[in-house]
């Protein structure tokens, strides 16, 4: 059946661009004028390779900066997909395996003893989110030294961020349950770095942001990110920061590495497509992969359809068939990445407002998400 749909598919893609822009264009500014968020861009990734991509609104509301396909924002955690991507190819490159322990990589430093499940945690407990670990993220300490650790200049210390974890009582034993943590993938940073002896974001280049071509996506590394649309955020905001999250010049007010690794990129939806477009059609690495991308486990035990990956949300039924993908939040920021694997296409999308979106009574991102899949579906017949 699946063969067969693709045959379809790849008969049916006769719409000239600028007439599938136009429809993708459409869609956005009804969501613009329904929720009034600021602005926002999307992207869809047709079985083919083309690539729709429109957008809405503006990236600077005070100086009128009007949204471009190109403009990049935060990505949020769908950074982990990268993340997980490079831990899969150094396992295919022989650095290690996902049944490691991660203490043999990381067992000299001086807090891992203090770890919840430090004697257990093995790499693909990071990677599934079942490592036991608190997410330093929602704590209480973390929020209060948001200032501190988000200093717009200075050095920073990954390891800072372990510390919020150290000594706490695990969630549940590692391999037993699964609960998202930040934290963990803080630790997968740390590991890349200790295994390539460089960077991590260097070793995400190498590896998938050069071959893939994907020029537009940078390090989040440091305050000023160039074209960044402007991210905007809450009065009210757990971490106590201005409404508009940049100064006069579009320079952020807060330095965005204190994500590392639970993130750590800034893009744009064009890209964040792209990827996910060879990161779930299994052509983003010369070794097989996928099977070991999508080995999920389930995040509810009430809820079978849903699984966590490598770095990967798994929807297993939906009316589109399965989906792969990871959704992204950051202060100002909200991001979306689906891979239809029945219909292979990939959606993107980005908003440069965090207001109202992340509640529990939003319906904006499923709105928008269920949305660009009917448009995107409906452009292959």
């Amino acid at each position: 059946m699946a063969a067969t749909l693709m045959t379809l598919i790849a008969a049916g893609l006769t719409a000239p661009a600028w007439a599938q822009e136009d429809r993708l264009a459409a869609v956005l500014d009804d969501f613009h004028a329904r929720y009034g968020f600021p602005g926002a861009t999307a992207a869809i990734s047709l079985p083919d390779g083309t690539m729709v991509t429109a957008a809405t609104g503006l990236a600077d509301v005070e100086n009128g900066r009007a949204m471009t396909p190109q403009t990049p924002m935060l990505a949020a955690s769908i950074g982990k997909s990268f993340v997980a991507a490079t831990v899969l190819a150094l396992e295919s490159e022989g650095s290690l395996s996902r049944d490691d322990l991660l203490s043999a990589h990381l067992g000299e430093r001086p807090w891992f003893e203090r770890l919840p499940n430090a004697d257990s945690i093995t790499i693909n407990h990071l990677l599934r989110h079942t490592a036991g670990l608190p997410d330093h993220v929602r704590l209480p300490e973390f929020k209060a030294n948001w200032s501190r650790l988000t200093a717009r200049e200075g050095a920073f210390n990954p390891e800072d961020l372990v510390v919020f974890i150290a000594g706490r009582d695990p969630l549940f034993e590692a391999g037993r349950a699964w609960a998202y943590s930040d934290s963990g993938y803080v630790l997968l940073g740390l590991l890349i770095e200790d295994v390539t002896g460089q960077p991590w974001h260097e070793a995400v280049r190498v590896r998938f942001l050069e071959p893939l071509g994907l020029a537009g996506t940078i390090p989040s590394d440091r305050p000023d990110l160039p074209g960044l649309a402007i991210g905007y955020v809450a009065r009210e905001n757990p971490f106590g920061m201005p409404a508009r999250t940049a100064d006069a010049q579009g320079r952020l007010l807060w330095n965005p590495v204190v994500e590392y690794t639970g993130g750590g990129f800034a893009s744009t939806s064009t890209d964040l497509a792209r990827w996910g477009h060879a990161l779930f059609g299994g052509e983003a690495m010369g070794t097989p992969y996928l099977e070991r991308l999508l080995d999920g486990v389930r995040v509810e035990p009430d809820a079978p359809g849903l699984c966590y990956g490598a770095g990967v949300a798994i929807y297993q039924e939906t009316q589109h068939g399965p989906v792969y993908g990871h959704g992204g939040w950051i202060p100002g920021y909200v991001a979306s990445l689906r891979h239809y694997a029945d219909y292979g296409t990939t959606i993107a999308f980005q908003i440069n407002t965090d207001i109202g979106i992340t509640d529990d009574t939003s319906t904006l991102v499923p709105a928008l998400e269920t949305a660009l899949a009917d448009l995107a579906i409906s452009m292959l017949h």
